[in-house]
């Protein structure tokens, strides 16, 4: 983004969606965080077991990949509601009203279409993994100790369905300021970091009294 980015809450049924939303996204958001948490506890005790008994824990790299999809994809759509994902501002920066809405809309249209087209392979890889009938219900496995694989190929087409219903809200959103040309709820609204403080203050304010 340009700047900072806020989202607008006003009460409306899009901004409640939104909000509901934004529970999953933080409870995702946090189990990765966790997730990345635990990554540093499994490196400590395989350096320390190597270094202290010449025993590193077993099937370190499998675990590692095991946490990596947890990592990766449960933050993602977290971050799309708060606009925190890389990408080009030098034009869109400069954009104001129903025409930055609109090029928000077919950006965002085509991010939806584009994990719309990555929910259905990452499914389609994930079906392959699994199996009712086989052992651990896994037709594939980690190489060291043999964990299943098919619990993290799941988490790439979950996290990419919650991404995909953000997505389409800020769809939604953006319709919204197309037609009625003010700041739609439910979007990353662009501010710059003097807007942001100014907000913050207000605010701060507003609980004093």
């Amino acid at each position: 983004m340009a700047g900072s980015s806020a989202v607008l809450e006003d009460g409306s049924v899009l901004s409640r969606i939104d909000l509901r939303l934004l529970r999953i996204e933080r409870v995702l958001a946090l189990i990765s965080g966790l997730a990345v948490f635990s990554l540093m506890v499994l490196a400590v005790v395989s350096v320390s077991g190597r270094n202290a008994m010449n025993a590193p824990l077993p099937g370190y790299v499998d675990w590692i990949e095991q946490i990596m999809p947890l990592i990766a994809f449960m933050g993602i759509s977290y971050t799309q509601r708060d606009g925190g994902h890389i990408r080009m501002d030098i034009l869109v920066g400069r954009l104001k009203g129903r025409v930055l809405w609109t090029a928000e809309f077919i950006t965002t249209l085509v991010a939806l279409i584009l994990i719309l087209l990555l929910i259905w392979g990452s499914w389609a890889h994930f079906d392959r993994s699994f199996d009712w009938n086989a052992p651990l219900w896994s037709r594939d496995s980690t190489i060291d100790i043999a964990l299943p694989l098919w619990p993290a190929k799941l988490l790439a087409p979950v996290a990419f369905s919650i991404l995909s219903l953000r997505l389409v809200v800020q769809l939604v959103g953006y319709a919204k300021g197309i037609i009625g040309g003010g700041e739609p709820a439910g979007v990353p609204l662009n501010r710059s970091v003097a807007e942001q403080a100014a907000e913050e203050a207000a605010h701060v304010s507003g609980a004093d009294t």
